[in-house]
């Protein structure tokens, strides 16, 4: 007795290529109308938003703290890029997944650039001058730590 589940996958691949097919259409017919390109139907959004939800939470994605970030960028990538997919393909699952997937990557980067600027700043202005210490020194320790662990990242 093996329960059968109601939905197996998150995104309905056939479902998912045949709304992409009538979208096409819309645009097209907007095209010849000369009228601007009409909105992703609901459906659309909730699978770009799925796709990127479930990839986030890849091992390779699920810890950085900008996870969010991600998943916006990666939605809006699929948005920006819904025109270019060829309706004679059979797997849009895996097209905007890739979209979603070197969304994220670029993410990473830009954050990881961000960082690092960061670091050389608090590197160039001093600590004394970023960190500083309220009150009494009651947490100087915790301070020391602080500042401890950016000069061996600096200095590695």
């Amino acid at each position: 007795m093996s329960k059968e589940r109601k939905n197996p996958h998150y995104v309905n691949n056939k479902e998912f290529h045949l709304a992409l097919i009538e979208h096409k259409k819309k645009v097209d017919n907007a095209k010849k109308k000369g009228l601007p390109p009409p909105r992703i139907s609901n459906y659309l959004g909730d699978c770009f938003l799925k796709i990127a939800n479930h990839l986030s939470y890849r091992p390779n994605f699920v810890n950085y703290m900008f996870r969010e970030d991600m998943i916006s960028d990666g939605v809006e990538n699929c948005v920006h890029y819904i025109n270019n997919f060829d309706t004679e393909r059979t797997n849009p699952f895996a097209y905007f997944t890739q979209i979603v997937y070197y969304a994220f990557l670029r993410r990473i980067h830009k954050e990881k650039k961000q960082m690092e600027i960061k670091e050389k700043i608090i590197e160039r202005s001093g600590y004394d001058q970023v960190f500083s210490v309220d009150g009494d020194r009651t947490n100087s320790s915790e301070y020391n730590s602080i500042k401890d662990n950016i000069q061996i990242k600096l200095y590695q």
